[in-house]
């Protein structure tokens, strides 16, 4: 087929929407109005920096730098410089510093540690764990139970409480395995965790541990616990009648409003003769009482 034959094709002319059309400046127009907007805003926020007095910007800077350092002093630092140190007075009386142990702390140089000295006073009195639930003993409290009264310490010996086994099975269980002698402190039962148990079969048990433990030795043992278990589970006034060790850490004095004769101030305690850290502990009153505070007969 020659050039002149052929059939000539027409173009289509595209038909365009004029209302997309408007749609889309509208869009491009309402973008540049915003961009245009920030930059303004930019350059109005750059200058009013540059035209702010340099002293101002400081003196702001470092009010906020002041705020910041008090904030990290009261809630991270301030703390922990009660981990230590009590000095020789406490609450109007000498400080009476113990320790309390188990097989965490391993092998401990019991002639070295006799001659520790903390905050310029000795450790006077030494707790031992001894057993938990009804059938575990610490593998380390017989042999350390017999060095500490060769050394010259006030010992006692406490029972973790554990909610696997009745209350006077693990009473039975600690009165079987811990001997308890004159001079020696009153058992301890140890209750920081209140597992199954609602909050009245958690203090009717521990309520039977006490009394069972309390009839074989003739003496009111003690309670260990922290703050603010003892505030939540164990308010009670029959338990109130026992005497409170309380586990508060990291304070310059215990805020515990309840009569109480030990606090356990810290988990971070260094001491010769131990390896690693180890609790340390106040009693709430001077030598004399602490020796008056043990078991004067069998």
């Amino acid at each position: 087929m020659d050039a002149v034959n052929r059939p000539v094709r027409k173009t289509r002319s595209v038909k365009r929407n004029s209302a997309s059309s408007s749609s889309r400046r509208k869009v491009r127009s309402v973008t540049a109005g915003k961009k245009n907007r920030k930059r303004k805003n930019s350059r109005k926020g750059w200058r009013l920096w540059a035209e702010t007095p340099r002293w101002l910007i400081w003196t702001g800077t470092g009010i906020v730098v002041v705020i910041y350092c008090c904030i990290l002093y009261t809630y991270y630092l301030k703390p922990y410089f009660y981990r230590w140190d009590f000095g020789d007075m406490y609450a109007g009386h000498p400080v009476v510093h113990g320790i309390d142990i188990s097989h965490h702390q391993g092998s401990i140089d019991w002639g070295e540690l006799a001659k520790a000295e903390h905050t310029g006073s000795g450790i006077h009195f030494v707790f031992m764990k001894a057993t938990e639930g009804s059938d575990w003993i610490d593998s380390t409290f017989q042999h350390n139970f017999v060095r500490a009264r060769e050394h010259g310490f006030i010992r006692g010996a406490y029972h973790f409480f554990s909610n696997t086994s009745s209350a006077i099975k693990q009473a039975d269980f600690f009165c079987q395995q811990v001997e308890l002698t004159v001079n020696d402190l009153p058992p301890v039962l140890d209750v920081e965790t209140r597992g199954n148990y609602s909050e009245d079969s958690l203090r009717l048990e521990v309520k039977n541990w006490l009394k069972r433990v309390e009839q074989h030795y003739g003496v009111k043992p003690i309670i260990y616990t922290s703050r603010k278990f003892k505030e939540r589970y164990l308010s009670d006034d029959s338990l109130d009648t026992y005497p409170f060790w309380i586990a508060h850490y990291y304070v310059d004095s215990l805020t515990y409003q309840g009569e109480w004769a030990f606090w356990q101030h810290t988990d971070l305690g260094l001491l010769p003769g131990i390896k690693g850290r180890v609790d340390m502990n106040v009693f709430n009153g001077d030598l004399e009482r602490l020796k008056s505070f043990t078991i004067q007969s069998k």
